[in-house]
């Protein structure tokens, strides 16, 4: 089984409700045992250790998880926009932009919608820009 099968199998159960109960029944099974064991150091060490391997560990399957749920995304956006007749087919390629470009493109959006919500009010929409042309 490759990395990618056994994160996401393992994301779908770590971010299941049975398992965040097991966490707080694990975590009140410690602290309930705390007067036995006197509340001493080994008895923090072990809550400490077991969070800290934990997050460590997710923080990769959560990772992993985000970039394959952004491939995805941005796999089906890309199949939007070549199937759409009017989209602006410069959008394809975004990746290949440094940030200063994606920033110039961003406001450019940010003023066409502005003029789109005015257009949603009943005001004629004005200033169309293509963007082909970045």
């Amino acid at each position: 089984m490759t990395f990618a099968k056994i994160a996401q199998k393992l994301s779908l159960w770590a971010g299941s409700p049975k398992t965040f109960l097991g966490a707080i029944v694990l975590l009140a099974i410690w602290a309930a045992s705390g007067p036995l064991f006197g509340f001493n150091d080994t008895w923090q060490l072990i809550i400490n250790t077991s969070t800290t391997i934990i997050t460590f560990l997710m923080v990769f399957l959560i990772q992993n998880t985000q970039n394959r749920d952004t491939d995805i995304l941005h796999l089906k956006v890309d199949e939007l926009l070549r199937a759409t007749k009017d989209a602006q087919n410069a959008m394809l390629g975004l990746e290949s932009l440094d940030l200063k470009q994606l920033e110039a493109l961003r406001k450019r959006y940010q003023d066409m919608g502005k003029d789109e919500a005015k257009s949603l009010d009943g005001v004629e929409q004005k200033n169309k820009i293509d963007l082909n042309q970045c």
